[in-house]
């Protein structure tokens, strides 16, 4: 089964539960990946015209993997909400948010833990060769591939930098 119906399912389960909060972040969730589903659709009938419209439809079907991909930027959304929120001390508000990441993080592959992605950064380092800062380049375009939807990309970031500085 396709995470975009799994979704579509938990949504209408959510809906006949009346859990507002889940109800409310897949809505948001499935209006994102149709979003990319409309911007794929664009893109390929600009490059191939000569596609019929149910060509166009399954082309501009998203995979699993760009649906992880959205439902990371979608937490990335709350992540700046919740700091916003904080700041203007409007705690309810950004408890929701909070709540939302919770949904949203339950369809992404399982999070490595902070060993894993030292591990791995540590694996990387060598792999490359990097010894200093400016060798931080080489090492992220070799990692991200490898934490890609399982490690929050500001914790990746993070982390090279200690291990590098």
């Amino acid at each position: 089964m396709s995470l975009k119906i799994k979704i579509r399912e938990d949504l209408e389960s959510a809906l006949k539960e009346k859990r507002q909060n889940r109800l409310s972040a897949l809505r948001m969730l499935l209006a994102a990946v149709s979003n990319r589903e409309i911007d794929k659709r664009t893109r390929a009938w600009k490059e191939k015209p000569e596609l019929s419209t149910e060509d166009l439809k399954k082309e501009s079907q998203l995979t699993d993997e760009e649906i992880f991909e959205t439902i990371s930027s979608e937490i990335k959304k709350r992540k700046e909400a919740i700091d916003l929120y904080e700041k203007g001390n409007r705690l309810e508000l950004a408890e929701k948010e909070k709540k939302e990441i919770e949904v949203l993080q339950s369809y992404l592959p399982k999070q490595m833990s902070e060993e894993e992605i030292k591990r791995t950064i540590e694996e990387v380092i060598k792999k490359v060769g990097a010894k200093e800062m400016k060798d931080i380049g080489k090492v992220m375009k070799e990692l991200m591939p490898q934490v890609k939807d399982r490690a929050d990309n500001s914790l990746v970031s993070k982390a090279v930098k200690e291990l590098l500085g």
